[in-house]
């Protein structure tokens, strides 16, 4: 049980991978605290995460709003009393292209919550952080350091970038607190978003889906996707003490399509 007792606010909670988090805390004895937007969403997940509602909160939270995230760190000391971790899965994704057809409007609103946000909820769970140390765990993506070919997302991969690059700046200022901060950078993910995308283009192209699959798992050293639950696994590592000299770094889950 490495997060035994452990409160963790996970951001970003939807079917997914904040889903999964927010499910893995539960699994490895801590308390999950559920932001998202959508509170019916919020709820949902907690039900099926934990029925009895011993070991969940949510309140719906907009990154966005700086009075959003105190809000969902008071929950948390409310509830529980403590904020060991925050993991950070909000994210806008769904800006698509490049340079030359860039809505830079678009992408400001991107930074604002990829970056900014992260920011902001960062800062939000600060002050009970500091009274025990804890840990800060950014959800990256690959994209930030190898763009993809099938997918051209210039604004979420820049975000992403920054945010990295930020880590290592919150990595020197909130280590003397014993805060670690650390990135986790997934590729290709088999959870809803990626199972949808296989589904639209083989049915655009005309093609089964195992041969759309097949097109992204050739590419990795392993022969299938990391899935939600296996990016989990590593975010609640980089939350637990087993990671407790690990700080500033950058952490690739997926399959072995980038090797670094």
């Amino acid at each position: 049980m490495p997060l035994r007792d452990r409160t963790v606010i996970v951001s970003g909670v939807g079917a997914g991978l904040g889903h999964q988090v927010a499910a893995t805390v539960v699994r490895d004895g801590g308390n999950a605290v559920l932001g998202a937007r959508t509170e019916a969403n919020l709820a949902a997940s907690a039900r099926d995460i934990d029925p009895g509602a011993a070991r969940t909160a949510y309140r719906a939270t907009d990154i966005t709003e700086e009075s959003q995230c105190e809000a969902l760190a008071a929950v948390a000391l409310e509830r529980f009393g403590r904020i060991d971790a925050v993991v950070h899965v909000a994210a806008l994704d769904t800006c698509f292209g490049g340079l030359e057809d860039a809505d830079f409007a678009t992408w400001q609103q991107v930074i604002d919550v990829n970056l900014l946000g992260t920011l902001r909820m960062t800062r939000a769970c600060l002050p009970a952080l500091k009274q025990r140390g804890g840990a800060v765990v950014v959800i990256g993506t690959q994209s930030s350091v190898a763009a993809p070919s099938q997918v051209r997302q210039a604004a979420y991969a820049a975000s992403k970038g920054a945010l990295t690059s930020a880590m290592y700046s919150l990595a020197r200022e909130l280590g003397p607190h014993r805060i670690r901060v650390n990135t986790v950078l997934p590729g290709w993910m088999w959870g809803p978003p990626v199972k949808a995308y296989v589904r639209h283009t083989a049915r655009s192209e005309g093609v089964a889906e195992d041969e759309v699959l097949g097109r992204l798992t050739g590419r990795t050293a392993l022969p299938e996707l990391a899935t939600d639950a296996d990016v989990a696994e590593a975010v609640a590592f980089l939350a637990s003490d087993r990671a407790r000299a690990i700080t500033g770094q950058s952490l690739l889950v997926n399959a072995g399509e980038l090797m670094r």
